[in-house]
């Protein structure tokens, strides 16, 4: 088993990232015509993935919490993070829909697709970088990188 998820680690791990991948921070809304496909599936395995829900874009958690995303991005690029955003209630789509939230909603996914934290209040790329490091698969991450 041990041995599956190394493979599994080392097939999907696209590399640390550098300065000239901030741009490559990936934010997708959740409530484009274009995301209406999306799946958490998609990215099982791949991707942490962090979302943010709330009930309109001018929420101030949601505000605050987009600022605190975008401070440090390289940081989640480490962690391999993905982010999404939601800030319509209705029509639900169906993350929204599986994940139920209540207002502004703050949700951090592991690799495996297991929600790691839900925090009703924003957290910064410090918290969140400590929650991910601490998360088996990420301290495996990490043994890995050292050892080359």
């Amino acid at each position: 088993m041990k041995y599956l998820l190394l493979v599994s680690i080392m097939l999907f791990n696209f590399g640390k990232a550098t300065a000239g991948d901030l741009n490559n921070l990936s934010i997708i809304d959740l409530n484009s015509s274009n995301s209406s496909s999306i799946s958490l599936n998609d990215f099982l395995w791949q991707k942490r993935i962090v979302i943010v829900f709330a009930d309109n874009p001018e929420d101030p958690n949601f505000v605050s919490q987009i600022k605190l995303l975008r401070t440090r991005p390289i940081q989640l690029l480490e962690r391999d993070v993905i982010i999404f955003i939601d800030t319509n209630p209705t029509p639900a789509n169906l993350i929204r829909s599986k994940l139920r939230p209540k207002g502004f909603s703050f949700i951090l996914i592991a690799k495996d697709g297991k929600i790691s934290l839900r925090k009703s209040r924003p957290w910064n790329i410090r918290e969140i970088s400590r929650s991910i490091d601490k998360m088996p698969l990420r301290k495996q991450e990490i043994k890995l990188l050292y050892k080359n």
